[in-house]
């Protein structure tokens, strides 16, 4: 079997190259980034692929006609589009479409899903096999495919950094440093993020014996998966380095292996920090729902305060729910049998809900992301800014 994984930004990257090593042996794969505004750089593309199993070179950063030629040349049985879902929708139903013999079209979120959105479900409906990471995530979009139909079929797989461990996390963690896991998205405001800093700065300061790391997606100057306002590397400098605080990017797993504590408002990593056995937090001061992107911790015995975080006082999470949320036995993962009698087919492709005129606009935007260097897209949509504050400066 010939597999093709495409991603478009740091944290798909490192999805994708994990998820291939459940595929059986004997497969020949091949994986590439999608140029886009978003795209890693060599830095991040490395970090990314620290510990995966991946055998061949980094891989290249590909425009949407390299892609293509790529893929004609490659002929795979399987295209794993590991990427942000309108990148999704415009691979499959423009980029790729027409390859012949037709792939399997596979792909999926790299993190936490809860909860589920009609919009995750609309971007990737032209997929043959969507992989999620829990039994609630299955339970949650496959409500949302019986309502709206479209798609293919919904695969489970346990999150790639999870692994390979049994059915219940450790609880026990060891190490001399605190490590806040940050999140682009969340909090959103700037004076939300000094009171982590602040939080963070008690916490060193009454404990010396520590090392406190803000542990960064990207620097000040990289690209991630979603835009972040307020970085926390800036802000730190803007209040003067009040403390003793570290900042530090790189592979979760390094900061893990030497943590004592961890800390975040909403990260996939706190899971990475309850399977290596870490006293974790996860900050409820700014809410705890949708918005938040954390609502699934709800239950986790893992919510709690700045005053907590400032204390030390961090938490296990409860079995009962790391069972229902992303630390199922292995062997309730069907992702790879769903692929493989998909690939033995033959099958009638998906219907995507974003076919038709309505949507056209949409898709031709998304083709300008991946096949425009980010440099000129940047500038054109500066550009356009431009015109149209212009434009609204007469009556």
């Amino acid at each position: 079997m010939r597999v093709l994984a495409v991603a478009d930004s740091d944290s798909y990257l490192k999805w994708a190259a994990c998820l291939l090593a459940d595929l059986p042996p004997g497969c020949t794969t091949r994986l590439a980034v999608i140029r886009t505004p978003i795209a890693p750089s060599p830095g991040q593309i490395a970090a990314a692929l620290s510990g995966a199993p991946v055998a061949e070179p980094l891989p290249q950063v590909l425009s949407a006609r390299a892609l293509r030629r790529t893929a004609e040349r490659m002929r795979p049985d399987v295209v794993l589009v590991a990427c942000t879902g309108p990148v999704v929708d415009v691979l499959v139903a423009d980029v790729l479409d027409g390859l012949r013999p037709r792939p399997v079209f596979v792909t999926g979120l790299p993190g936490i899903s809860v909860p589920a959105t009609e919009k995750a479900w609309l971007y990737r409906s032209g997929c043959d096999l969507f992989v999620l990471h829990s039994r609630r995530e299955v339970a949650e979009f496959g409500e949302i495919a019986a309502r709206l139909g479209g798609g293919g079929a919904i695969g489970l797989a346990r999150l790639p950094f999870l692994r390979p461990r049994g059915g219940s996390p450790a609880t026990a963690g060891g190490g001399d440093r605190v490590v806040f896991a940050t999140q682009a998205k969340v909090p959103r405001q700037r004076e939300e993020r000094e009171r982590i800093l602040g939080a963070l700065a008690r916490l060193a300061a009454d404990r010396p014996d520590l090392d406190v790391v803000v542990k960064l997606r990207a620097w000040e100057d990289e690209r991630q998966t979603h835009n972040e306002r307020h970085h926390y590397q800036r802000l730190w400098r803007e209040l003067g380095e009040p403390g003793r605080l570290g900042f530090e990017t790189g592979p979760m797993h390094e900061q893990l292996a030497r943590a004592a504590g961890f800390v975040t408002v909403s990260s996939t990593a706190a899971l990475e920090a309850v399977a290596h056995g870490v006293p974790s937090l996860v900050l409820s001061d700014f809410g705890v729902n949708a918005e938040m992107i954390n609502l699934v911790f709800e239950g986790s015995g893992l919510l709690g305060t700045l005053d907590d975080l400032a204390g030390g006082a961090f938490r296990t999470a409860d079995a009962g729910w790391c069972a229902a949320n992303y630390f199922h036995p292995a062997g309730g993962d069907d992702w790879t049998v769903r692929l493989a009698a998909l690939v033995a087919g033959p099958a009638t492709p998906p219907r995507s809900l974003l076919d038709g005129p309505e949507h056209a606009a949409a898709r031709r935007r998304a083709r300008l992301r991946v096949e425009v260097p980010p440099p000129m897209l940047r500038a054109g949509y500066r550009a356009k800014r431009r015109v149209r504050r212009y434009l609204r400066a007469f009556p």
